[in-house]
Parts: C-alpha cells; structure tokens; sequence
C-alpha cells in the first residue's frame, strides 16, 4: 500500500486484513456500468441504476461509475429545460443518494443553478453528496448541440451550491479522496472534456487523483470506438492513472445517431477491461486498479511534476474532498497477472516484441562494428540458449554489413563436463550458418591452472568447487579476448538479464565481460521467444533451424561439473520463470516483497496452455516465497557488484537493463535487510492469515528456516 508521507507504514492487523485480500496489497475495484436507458423517465432510471449499483456494492467496488446525464437520458434537447423532467431528475437523485454506500457512485443529470442548465456528473457515497462536476467543454458541431440548452463550467456563479439540504462542491476542479487509503483518490470530468488538448482530468491527476471517470454520451460511428480507446489509453499513460470511460447505450433517441454503450478501462496505459458494445442489457464491467504501480510510475517520471509546476496556478484550484470507506476482504479476480511480464500471452504482440527485441541487437551490433572500425566478431559458442542467440545476432549483423559470415570466429571450448549433445549442436550450428568454426580444447590449459593453484583435483581428487568451475569459465574467456587480439576482432558477449540479475556469472569472465554484450537486457524467457521467431521467420534456412529446435529443448545447465546427471541451473537457482516475474516486479515496479509475492500467486496458480515455447508451469505460495528469497539474497546482497562494471549492452525493453550507466544505479556495498525483514514479515503475515493447513505449515517452515 501508499502511505502518506512521513507517516510509516503500520504492520498489518492480521486478524482482520489478510494478506490474500486484493485491499491489503494496493489493489482498488472499479466499475463502470451502462444501464438501459428509460429515456425521460428518471424515476425508472433511478430504479435501473440502483440495481446496477447495488451489485458492484456487493463486488466491493471503489467506485461505479454510469453514462453522462443517465438520470434522465441524453438526446432529450430541449425536453431538457422542462421543469417537469428537472423534478424528477432532484427525486431520483435524492433516491439515489439515499442508496448510496461505501461505493463512490457517479452519475449524470442535468441540474439547473442561478438561473443556468448545467450538463453534471454528482458523486454520491454513504448517504451523501460529495459534490458535483459540471461539464466544462460543450460540444456544438456536427451532431451535437449542448450549447443550445447548457452553460459550461466557466459560467457558473459559485463553486458551492446548495443541494437535497446539502451545501456541496460545485466545480470541475474537484477529486474525492479516501481517508482509509490515501492512495485512492477519485477525478472526475465529463464526455467532451477528454476530447480537447487539456482536460481538466490533468489538473485532477497532478493534484493526486489516480482514478479518473468519465461519464460519457458519445453516440457511435464507424471508427469511432477505435478512436476512443486510443484515446483513453493515451490519457491513462501520460497521466500515470486509471482511466474509466463509460458511454452510453441502449435506449438512447435514435432520431439521428447510434449508441454503442462502450465502457473501457486502462491503467498507465495498458489495458485492464472493456464492456460489450450494442448490447441489448445493462451491462456492467470491473478493474482491479493498482494504484501502487500508478504511484511509483509517478514517483519514477520526474518530468510529469516537472510539468504539473508549469500549471501550479491550475493545480492549485482543485479541491479535495475527503470520504470515509470500510472495505471488506476481497479476492484479485477482475485483473489478468502475466506470468511473464517480458513475454506478451498473445501470438501477434509476440511477435513484435521478437521482431523488435532481435532488431535493436543486431542494430546495436551494427553500429559499434562501424563505430571501432573492426570488422570480426569472436564468440564462444556452447550450443546452449544464451550463445546461440548471441551467434543468430552476429550472423545478421554481418549481413547487414554486407560482410562475409566467416568474419564471424566462433569458438567450441569444450571443458570438463561438456556434454556430447550440446557440442555436436554448436559445431553443427555454426557450420550451417557458415561462420569460421573452431575447436578448441580448454582442458589441457585448465589443468595447467590447477596445478599451479594446488588444487586437488590436479592431485587426481575428484573435487568440484566453485574454484574449479571459474577456471573452465575463466579459460575460455582469456582464449577469447586473446583471440580477438590476434584476430583484429572484438568479442561478443553471451551473459542475459536474468543471469546478471541473480549474479549467475563469474566475475571477469565470458558471460559477464565482453567487449559489447548483445544479451545483456534480454531476459532467458524471452531468448528461447526469440530464437523460436527467428524458426518460424525462418531466416537461417531449414538446416540451421533445426539444429535451433533441438537447442531450444535442452536443459538450461552450464556445463562445468563433470557427473552421470546433468549439472541443472534451475536445481541449483530456482525456476527462471519465478526469478524473471520477480525481477521486473523489483526493478520496475518497485514492489515490496509482499506485493510481488501476493501478484506471484496469482499469476502461477495455474498451468495453462501456451502459444509460444516457453514450458507453462504453477507454483504455489510455499515455493514462490522460497524462490523470491533466493532472488533477493542475490539481487539485492551478492550480485550488485558484478553490475556495477558490466561492458556496453543496448536496453531492449520495458523491463530496462542492469547497466550501471542505464536503468538500474545502486552501490555494490549496500545492506540487504530491508529486503530480508520485509521478506519475514510477508512470510509471517500469510501464514497467520492462511486458511489452508498444508500451506500453512510450509510457510511456517520457511519462516523457520
């Protein structure tokens, strides 16, 4: 959760906030809700709406937001100015308010005040107006016509207005904020107010709302909806909130237009929810919002408050208004986690972000070729992932160049524990690429270092350690650098995200130290994406691409300790898939412990079919724990240093690089105890709060442990 600053953040009462509610974690639920329209006939209306509203109460929903002037319809004209119809309209608001509960409830009437008709949305909660936001942009072109019965925003003569015995806020500057959870703060602005350059929701966002509703009467034309959710998400990402658009639908006049009854919901930019469009019902459509990420993306962006100070007059202006909610305990279920956040679920994104992840490498490639002038490329080649895709992207970058790919020198250094398989799959890859291929066996130069460290294993001791290990590692790369020398050539660095995230990388060697690191923010989930895009594009022809799929099924292992099993990573680290979730959770989101583990266990609990090539696996909250306490160790405690001096690499992607000179700038001596206390307490607080016996003590052994 966000607190307000300066106030720390209190330990959580287990006995009434369980860590497995969606509250505890930063998580808010919005609604937007599209009713039939009775058109003119606000008592029904009323009625209609309170249904609606009523089940997004029992959704534990924040805030419901419905269509502008949903009270008494929208294509009313000049019926709106009818003293008749602005009765009722004050009866069913007054109805409504009476229904009002902890949910924030935003609907649209038309309200008339010092002698002027204005288009408004009124927040209603607990029994009570918190005020009311006049439309401030009437549309008067094409099909529109507002400015014949309504006065915007500028023309009222108060900003407080007296309402059902209520004196309450009369403004567009308005946000509502909750007094339990300071993190959420509701703005408000109505249908045409988006559509111009500067909206009011802008001011409402700098001043802290981080969900924006906007209650709307857009009638639908071809295209049109296409342009809307552009439109919303293009307001959700640069404002660094939820934004919550809500249309209006059947019931309408269809005197001259058409409605679609389109509700959509993103947050920063991505896409949270969307209703069925030309439904014949009401329709109604949830979001789980997490305002944590809209905090800390705020918190990230100086330029966004840099911007807000050049408004500071405007930003100033609005005004707060303060309400009380309980919620009860609630389960995440209207929000979709990624086990993979640097791995999109649909085919086409994937694709593209293959298509662009490949292309910045091998143009990130290109360009330092000619900027050293150097025309060769040495490369260790295992015929492991990491190698192979670092050999595809030196291959291309030759083309590109229009050199030869025997400019390519890729070197098989076989150690003491190289498998046969994996060696026959380099050598076999590299001759049909048409690189320059060599063998060379490190085994003999090695033997020569364990020797003169007096090493046992020089003595015919079967001692494996991890001295025994860094030398295979160290030998290869000083053969490389080396040959590079000799070569007039500059290596090519293997070593991925995830490796350097976790330090799973010998200091100074091959997959750390390069002379450009083509890998170095590409984490190894989406390599094995990659490397199946470049199959299916087939770029290489379809020899090499099948010597790739058999690459691709091979155990992720590196291969230094010799032994009737194979050496596993994953045995010895944990699941990759669990390190990468965790890594973006951390580096950019900037999640505590517990909310990373709390999104982890969503996001896993379930095997579900795959369409890329990545193995889909579940995991349960025991073994996620378990594994986020590895990545922390090393993350935050054991690796930092090994980042702090990594050679040049392009940033590839949204999850950012672990380059000291980019995304990721933290000293190499730093403690790790705020991660290992807040990692106890997680562990602690699920336990205590866990109705499942066998979970229960699994995280009771862990804590112990």
């Amino acid at each position: 959760m966000a607190y307000v600053a300066g106030t720390p953040p209190k330990p959580p009462d287990k006995a009434k906030k369980s860590f497995f509610d969606m509250h505890r974690h930063g998580f808010v639920r919005v609604a937007t809700a599209v009713p039939r329209v009775a058109l003119c006939d606000p008592r029904e209306n009323a009625a209609r709406i309170e249904t609606l509203y009523k089940e997004a109460c029992a959704q534990q929903s924040a805030v419901c937001c419905f269509p502008e002037l949903c009270v008494s319809g929208y294509a009313l004209d000049d019926l709106l100015q009818q003293d008749a119809l602005q009765d009722e309209c004050l009866e069913a608001l007054a109805s409504l308010k009476r229904a009002a509960k902890d949910c924030l409830l935003l609907v649209g009437a038309p309200l008339r005040f010092d002698g002027r008709l204005f288009n408004c949305a009124i927040a209603l909660q607990a029994g009570r107006c918190l005020g009311i936001i006049p439309k401030s942009y009437l549309p008067n072109f094409r099909e529109f016509y507002e400015a014949r019965q309504f006065a915007p925003a500028r023309l009222r003569v108060s900003s407080e207005v007296s309402f059902l015995g209520e004196t309450v806020p009369f403004t567009p500057d308005l946000i509502f904020r909750c007094a339990e959870q300071s993190s959420l703060c509701i703005g408000c602005e109505v249908c045409q107010d988006v559509w111009v350059p500067a909206p009011p929701s802008c001011a409402q966002c700098w001043r802290g709302a981080t969900v924006v509703c906007n209650l709307s009467a857009s009638n639908i034309t071809i295209g049109k909806a296409a342009y809307r959710s552009q439109l919303v998400q293009s307001m959700a990402a640069k404002n660094y909130c939820c934004y919550a658009y809500c249309s209006a639908g059947q019931g309408e006049s269809t005197n001259d237009v058409a409605w679609d009854g389109q509700s959509i919901i993103y947050e920063c930019g991505d896409f949270l929810a969307q209703s069925p469009r030309f439904a014949e019902d009401a329709t109604i459509t949830y979001a789980d919002v997490d305002l944590d990420r809209i905090e800390q993306d705020r918190s990230r962006d100086a330029t966004w408050s840099q911007n807000a100070a050049d408004y500071a007059d405007v930003v100033r202006k609005v005004r707060v208004v303060e309400f009380s909610r309980q919620s009860a305990q609630t389960p995440l279920q209207y929000r979709v986690v990624a086990k993979r956040p640097y791995v999109p679920a649909a085919k086409d994104e994937l694709d593209q972000r293959c298509y662009e992840c490949y292309n910045i490498q091998v143009s990130g490639l290109v360009q330092r070729m000619r900027s050293s002038g150097l025309k060769k490329l040495v490369i260790g080649v295992s015929g492991g992932l990491d190698s192979t895709h670092a050999l595809l992207v030196c291959v291309q970058a030759l083309d590109k160049l229009k050199l030869p790919r025997s400019n390519c020198l890729a070197y098989t250094m076989p150690g003491f524990a190289t498998g046969e398989a994996t060696k026959s799959y380099a050598t076999e890859l590299m001759r049909r690429l048409g690189v320059t291929a060599h063998e060379l066996d490190i085994r003999p130069s090695c033997e020569v270092m364990l020797r003169d460290l007096g090493h046992p294993y020089a003595k015919g001791e079967p001692v494996y350690d991890v001295t025994f290990e860094n030398v295979q590692a160290g030998e290869r790369t000083n053969h490389l650098f080396r040959l590079a020398n000799h070569q007039n050539a500059f290596v090519v660095g293997t070593g991925d995200l995830s490796e350097l995230a976790l330090g799973w990388c010998t200091y100074g060697v091959g997959d750390h130290m390069s002379h450009y690191g083509v890998n170095a923010s590409v984490p190894k989930s989406l390599i094995q994406c990659v490397i199946q895009w470049v199959i299916d594009s087939d770029f290489v022809g379809p020899e090499a691409n099948d010597v790739l799929s058999k690459i691709l099924s091979v155990e992720i292992s590196p291969e230094l300790i010799p032994g009737a099993e194979i050496q596993s990573t994953e045995a010895t680290l944990g699941p990759y898939d669990l390190h990468d979730f965790q890594l973006y959770q951390t580096t950019r989101r900037g999640f505590a412990p517990a909310k990373s583990a709390f999104l982890a266990m969503h996001a896993f609990r379930e095997a579900t079919p795959s369409s890329n090539v990545l193995e889909d696996r579940a995991f349960g909250l025991v073994e996620i724990l378990k594994h986020q306490r590895t990545f922390l160790r090393r993350f935050f405690l054991t690796s930092q240093f090994k980042r702090t001096c990594v050679p040049n690499a392009p940033k590839v992607g949204d999850g950012g690089s672990l380059s000291p000179r980019g995304d990721w700038r933290a000293p190499s001596d730093s403690s790790w105890a705020p991660w290992e206390r807040a990692w106890a307490r997680c562990v602690a607080w699920a336990r205590d709060t866990c109705d499942d016996a066998d979970v229960r003590r699994g995280l009771g052994a862990l804590a112990g442990a």
